[in-house]
């Protein structure tokens, strides 16, 4: 065989991230080396794979060929080196993840314990950041995004559909009274999202357009945002994940039951390297997927 399983593997990276800098970064290797891996190949295959300007890269003909039988080639790889491993042997290595505080901390922190135990060679980072990170720039294996997918470079996996609710706390309702319907919810005191106006556009209608709130208060993400309903600050709108034990154990009122349309915020892993996941971070999307079912099937 004229290539070599490092080039194949270099080609294919740098198909995925899109440049040969981004596939460095991802493999953990300098931009010369896998430059040179790219070159190498292609001498050796006696054709050109890829077109290469300052701006982007893209497949020749015979690229796209080849990329296919490439993909084919590792992907059987891999499943050869599993096939050798035994059940019991251990699954290790270090997974980095991703997400939003409120997610991390009411989802993603309480079945950490459950995990470590279950694959207790595996180390956790857990990193969190209100805003949208690049994934290979912050070398992170998974991240959990919420709502619309915006870069379609990644491969995503729906892991549970969360409810959204309208909820205050019964000092707030107690003081200021319950809103009759939506369309006096400009007469109350609402709490928004500084940095994401997607999230400030609730799932009721008013006038037969969905309502959009302008809040006096807002705060950046969702944890800050239900701490201060909890406070009699106002009425917010929340993820099921977010509100369903304050719901339960009365602390929060629910709102507009009967007017609220049927919304649900979609919550996806998010990785690259759909082909050549390691099998650690496989295991873990896969397990935190079981997990949240309740919410896909609420």
């Amino acid at each position: 065989m004229k290539s070599s399983i490092e080039e194949l593997i270099a080609f294919v990276t740098i198909v995925d991230s899109g440049a040969i800098v981004c596939a460095a970064a991802q493999l953990d290797q300098t931009t010369s080396g896998v430059s040179r891996a790219l070159q190498r190949l292609e001498s050796k295959l006696g054709v050109t794979l890829l077109e290469r300007t300052t701006r982007k890269i893209s497949l020749t003909q015979e690229g796209q060929i080849f990329l296919e039988k490439a993909r084919q080639i590792l992907r059987d790889l891999e499943a050869a080196e599993d096939a050798l491993q035994t059940f019991d042997q251990e699954i290790s290595g270090l997974i980095r993840i991703d997400s939003a505080t409120p997610f991390i901390l009411h989802v993603v922190a309480p079945l950490i314990q459950e995990f470590m135990q279950l694959y207790p060679a595996i180390e956790i980072e857990m990193n969190s950041n209100d805003q949208v990170i690049d994934l290979l720039e912050q070398r992170t294996d998974v991240a959990f995004r919420f709502g619309q997918l915006q870069d379609s470079s990644l491969h995503a996996k729906l892991l549970c559909r969360s409810r959204l609710y309208i909820v205050a706390s019964p000092e707030y309702l107690a003081k200021h009274g319950y809103p009759e319907s939506p369309n006096v919810l400009d007469q109350h005191q609402l709490i928004g999202f500084s940095k994401v106006p997607a999230l400030n556009t609730w799932p009721l209608k008013v006038d037969e357009r969905a309502l959009t709130i302008h809040a006096k208060l807002k705060a950046s993400n969702g944890e800050t945002v239900r701490q201060l309903t909890l406070m009699g600050n106002g009425i917010s709108c929340l993820s099921q994940f977010l509100v369903s034990k304050d719901i339960k154990q009365g602390r929060l009122v629910t709102l507009f039951e009967d007017e609220i349309t049927a919304h649900h915020q979609n919550i996806h892993a998010v990785y690259y390297q759909q082909d050549h996941l390691p099998k650690r971070v496989r295991i873990f999307i896969e397990f935190l997927a079981e997990k949240l079912k309740k919410y896909r099937e609420s």
